[in-house]
């Protein structure tokens, strides 16, 4: 089945059990934990983001795909409330982000956990105050249970015998588990990450893949991987979209997207030399100005215009 460039595929079909053989099944409905609704970002003049509509369902792990500049970091700040979008709106837990103030953003961020790229760990704390940090903030448990409870994060990613160690002590993927074990502290249903595997080896790479899908089994909750790493977005995601120039391209499962017969898809998830990414390179004079060459211009429509030599 080709990649849809329909934003979401229908829901699954669910036959009851009891029903009589024959009968036609019953279309179940998926819950939509966030909906992205025809958002759009600007900066400088530009559309970062164009009129992106996207339905993230209850329990799944969606991984959002593009190159750099395609706009997807910029939709993971949007997601978390970050940043405003200039038009459109995001529906996360049944609540608009665009037009909550302060108080309501706060109490929006203490349902989702956000694992940054760098793990983003506080260098003067160690790694189990790290993880205490969301709990003394928006908590009023005692001590004694905020300690408990960071012992149980940590054991759900390995790294409870570290609690005592300095950020500086730990290796890059032992940070990116730390900010893991903060970013769930709260016991959130939604999580998001971003580039999670970037910076890391390749075993410890595939280690922080198998704990984000055993995370999002054990604890039930719903994940937004954004991340350009095409081995990582195999093994974790439900459904993959992939959005290029800020603008939403196709979604579908992994491997409609490995099947996928459209040249864009093709080029970016099998990391093709040739295809639509860098013919457009070549169009935008990328190669001549990478070897410091001049352009060529002539006039055009009345006015002088650069154009390709090629």
């Amino acid at each position: 089945m080709e990649a849809s460039r329909q934003n979401n595929s229908s829901p699954p079909l669910r036959q009851d059990p009891s029903t009589p053989a024959g009968t036609p099944p019953l279309r179940t409905e998926r819950t939509k934990e966030i909906q992205v609704q025809s958002v759009t970002k600007t900066y400088n003049g530009r559309n970062v983001l164009d009129a992106i509509k996207l339905d993230v369902y209850r329990g799944e792990t969606l991984c959002i795909l593009g190159g750099s500049g395609s706009g997807k970091s910029t939709l993971l700040r949007l997601m978390i409330g970050n940043i405003k979008p200039d038009g459109g709106d995001i529906i996360c837990l049944g609540k608009g982000l665009a037009n909550m103030n302060s108080g309501e953003l706060t109490e929006y961020r203490k349902s989702i956990g956000v694992l940054f790229q760098s793990g983003a760990l506080y260098n003067s704390m160690t790694v189990g105050e790290n993880v205490a940090l969301p709990l003394r903030e928006h908590t009023d448990l005692a001590d004694e249970t905020i300690a408990i409870m960071v012992k149980i994060k940590l054991e759900q990613v390995g790294l409870r015998e570290y609690a005592d160690l300095m950020p500086d002590e730990i290796s890059g993927g032992m940070k990116k588990r730390a900010g893991l074990a903060r970013a769930i502290a709260l016991d959130p249903k939604i999580l998001f990450y971003d580039e999670p595997s970037a910076g890391l080896d390749p075993v410890t790479s595939h280690e922080i893949d198998n704990l984000i899908s055993d995370l999002n089994h054990k604890l039930g909750v719903t994940s937004v991987v954004v991340t350009h790493e095409m081995d990582s977005a195999f093994r974790i995601a439900d459904r993959m979209v992939l959005l290029d120039q800020g603008k939403f391209v196709v979604s579908g499962t992994p491997k409609e997207m490995e099947d996928s017969t459209d040249p864009l898809v093709r080029q970016f998830v099998h990391g093709l030399l040739e295809g639509p990414l860098t013919d457009r390179r070549k169009a935008d004079g990328y190669e001549r100005d990478l070897l410091n060459e001049e352009p060529e211009w002539k006039n055009v429509d009345g006015g002088v215009k650069k154009v390709d030599a090629t």
